[in-house]
């Protein structure tokens, strides 16, 4: 239990911070994790769509639109239609969000990154592992007749 204690607290250390981010910067907790959601896509090479997000932040259609509109409205996100498929359209993070998130976040990955320079590879690969596995535990089991599909 020592270490799911220790999980939570820096969850809500996360949490606290991406709440200041937020409000420093006129935005919703729902826009930061979007953003999040967006940079992981495009770090992981996947293609973000507006029903992609829709299902990572759990919104229907409705608020993913007024979640665009006002992270478009900023300068945050864009919008562009699909060259291989019109019919769909994809979503992308503007240079000046990333920016954005650089300046407010740089510190706490500098500090992040610093702290693993304490630990072995072994150990890293340790970490990885226990955290990739919490994760996993933390994403809600499809029902079986999704899980067939």
């Amino acid at each position: 239990m020592r270490l799911v204690h220790l999980l939570r607290a820096v969850t809500v250390a996360f949490d606290l911070r991406g709440a200041e981010f937020a409000a420093r910067n006129g935005l919703h907790p729902t826009d930061l994790r979007a953003l999040i959601f967006l940079l992981d896509a495009e770090r992981a090479g996947t293609k973000a769509t507006p029903g992609r997000l829709g299902e990572a932040l759990r919104l229907n259609s409705a608020g993913v639109t007024a979640l665009l509109d006002r992270l478009e409205r900023l300068g945050l996100v864009r919008r562009r239609r699909d060259e291989e498929d019109r019919r769909r359209v994809l979503l992308s993070v503007e240079e000046n969000a990333v920016d954005l998130g650089w300046s407010f976040f740089g510190p706490l990955i500098s500090r992040l990154v610093a702290a693993a320079d304490g630990f072995t590879p072994a150990e890293l690969d340790t970490v990885h592992r226990y955290l990739t596995a919490a994760l996993h535990a933390t994403t809600p089991e499809q029902p079986a007749a999704d899980a067939e599909a």
